[in-house]
């Protein structure tokens, strides 16, 4: 695989080119991915030198680090002369609820009732605003008039999530309700719901860009087998969560019977799965080689690692 014009080799490269615009998020990615189940923390210097083949330098990875932490997605903790970073309990929360989506088995069969979250009375225009980004990334849909729904969010902890959001002050003004569909003669269906809420047009490119461009990686980590390289797989593994947790975020994880017919996120989810049980072993083998504390220690990954997409899934015999 040290062809120049293998697929996952055009992948790094490709990546390498854009790679400054995405800094933040990938290193959100790799606290998400790698940091948390070793522990959660990181020293600065290793961050750096697992960062450099994908082309972000020391100095912008330095930058970056601090503008997460002055956003608070990040924490620092001094060790002597080095210091170890860690996701905030807001950071480790955003990324554990897209963790839920992308390691997680199929989902529960729905429940057919909506939750809804509507507003009491006028909110200014600039808190509106900040309220529906806030449910738009927890995957709720604006049905306009004040009105938010999603068919299966647990609604405590999304109020949760806006107190930690910085959002308190908004949660009196806020009604949580559910709400089954009765499809009475002349009411809206769930159908309808849906395509008023959601705009899944853009979000299934995404997917079907996402499935054509790691396809390829997938042929090709199969011709492999286990002579993969240890040094490409971790990188392959940080960008193959990267992308496919960059659609998770403006996906509304939306039960089967709401999605349209031949859905490209379930060949997605399909191809991501098996990409990533390929790349698990030889990637935590180089991370074993680089990861260190501030203290010099190797930090262990948690056995709960090996068990992400270990469920069977069909799709992956189609691909």
């Amino acid at each position: 695989m040290s062809d120049a014009t293998s697929p996952a080799q055009q992948r790094l490269d490709a990546f390498r080119q854009l790679g400054r615009m995405q800094a933040g998020s990938l290193i959100t990615t790799v606290f998400g991915d790698t940091v948390l189940p070793r522990g959660g923390r990181l020293w600065l210097g290793s961050l750096i030198a697992l960062l450099e083949p994908l082309g972000l330098n020391e100095r912008l990875v330095r930058t970056t680090v601090f503008r997460l932490v002055k956003d608070e997605w990040l924490a620092s903790e001094a060790c002597g002369r080095r210091t170890d970073y860690r996701l905030t309990p807001a950071g480790q929360r955003r990324f554990e609820e897209a963790a839920r989506q992308i390691y997680a088995a199929q989902p529960a069969p729905w429940d057919r009732r909506w939750r809804l979250v509507l507003t009491v009375g006028e909110l200014e225009p600039r808190v509106r605003d900040r309220l529906r980004r806030a449910l738009f990334w927890q995957g709720f849909g604006d049905l306009g008039g004040g009105g938010f729904v999603h068919p299966s969010a647990d609604l405590r902890r999304v109020f949760d999530a806006l107190g930690t959001d910085g959002m308190g002050a908004c949660l009196p003004r806020l009604m949580p309700l559910l709400a089954a569909n009765p499809h009475l003669g002349g009411s809206a269906n769930d159908s309808d719901l849906v395509r008023r809420a959601w705009n899944l047009d853009e979000l299934a490119s995404g997917y079907q860009g996402f499935v054509q461009s790691y396809q390829p990686i997938l042929a090709e980590l199969r011709d492999a087998g286990p002579a993969l390289d240890d040094a490409l797989a971790w990188p392959l593994r940080v960008l193959l969560i990267h992308d496919f947790r960059r659609l998770l975020l403006r996906d509304p994880e939306l039960p089967e019977v709401l999605l349209p017919p031949d859905w490209p996120g379930r060949r997605a989810r399909g191809l991501c799965k098996e990409i990533y049980q390929r790349l698990l072993a030889p990637s935590e083998r180089h991370l074993d080689a680089l990861m260190r504390l501030a203290n010099g220690d190797v930090p262990t990954a948690t056995p709960w690692l090996q068990e992400r997409f270990q469920h069977a899934d069909p799709l992956v015999a189609a691909l």
